[in-house]
């Protein structure tokens, strides 16, 4: 067993990490924009994200032609790597790039086995950006510090998944958005939303407009950035319901951010409870009952008990 899984739940403060965060986020949006060129259109951006697994994050197939190619991002090894269906690869090291350079290498690897991809180079979401090809700003790999941070995602993903089993009505899989570079689980009322206004930095309003299409409560990590500077749980409902901001939630430490109008639950304040997945789904469970109460969500038809391995659920 290796040092880090022997914690589940292990320190990653920002300021040591904050270059390699930028880079490896940039790093995602170059593999997520690969998948979006490819993939049908599907509900509320769903078919651009990326996923955990157990070595790191992936794309899933993406189709090309009557083949498919997936792309893997290895956060042990420290490699991406690019695999067809035809039982071809190509990968190479993760350390060692810029976002020029990495972007050049994915796109020569992909052209070596035959796959011809073109993507918008432009990053999302993010302040002042950068052309792939041109940036060699962004530079750093902190391999230890991706590898605490690939752990709590493990953990996180485990415990949203478990989360996600209580509901029956429309709910996302737990899948990792390399826009905002966050993991997140969403689930549905089943009612239509208003409009949303858009205005996300460097995001189609037509995006932004369908992602919100429908009244949702959507919880997720992310490692932290502006007004929450350091890495967090969050939860937020669209539309935001009278009186949601101003429900008790658990656990003691988690509060409403007026400059986010979401619940946070800081990572450390989380890590360091003597029952840390238990902290963490009081969070998701307490904020979800603000969302859904305040909304008044058609709970009885909605939810079910919690799934357990190997046990029918019963009706």
């Amino acid at each position: 067993m290796s040092r880090i899984s022997q914690n589940p739940w292990p320190e990653l403060p920002i300021a040591a990490w904050r270059d390699s965060y930028a880079t490896l986020h940039l790093f995602t949006q170059i593999i997520g924009k690969i998948r979006l060129s490819r993939a049908p259109w599907l509900n509320h951006s769903w078919h651009v994200t990326l996923y955990v697994t157990a070595r790191g994050l992936s794309t899933s197939p993406i189709p090309d032609g009557g083949c498919s190619f997936e792309i893997a991002f290895d956060f042990i090894d420290h490699v991406l790597r690019i695999s067809t269906s035809e039982g071809e690869a190509r990968q190479f090291a993760l350390a060692g790039h810029s976002v020029a350079s990495f972007y050049q290498a994915v796109m020569a690897a992909l052209t070596e086995l035959g796959i011809a991809i073109t993507i918008d180079e432009m990053p999302n979401e993010l302040p002042d950006p950068i052309r792939f090809s041109q940036d060699a700003k962004h530079a750093s790999y902190d391999a230890d510090a991706v590898s605490r941070f690939f752990q709590i995602l493990v953990n996180a993903d485990r415990v949203f998944k478990q989360f996600r089993t209580g509901f029956l009505g429309k709910a996302s899989p737990v899948h990792f958005f390399w826009g905002s570079f966050d993991l997140a689980v969403t689930r549905f009322s089943g009612r239509r939303a208003p409009r949303h206004p858009g205005g996300v930095p460097h995001l189609s309003d037509a995006v932004a407009c369908e992602a919100y299409s429908h009244e949702v409560s959507s919880a997720g990590f992310w490692p932290g950035s502006g007004a929450i500077d350091y890495p967090a749980f969050y939860s937020y409902a669209y539309p935001e319901p009278a009186g949601f901001r101003a429900a008790k939630v658990r656990p003691e430490a988690a509060f409403f951010s007026e400059p986010l109008g979401e619940f946070i639950l800081p990572y450390d304040a989380m890590r360091n409870r003597a029952d840390p997945d238990q902290a963490l789904l009081d969070f998701l469970q307490s904020t979800y009952d603000a969302a859904a109460d305040a909304a008044k969500w058609d709970r009885d038809a909605l939810e079910c008990a919690p799934g357990r391995p190997g046990v029918v659920r019963a009706i």
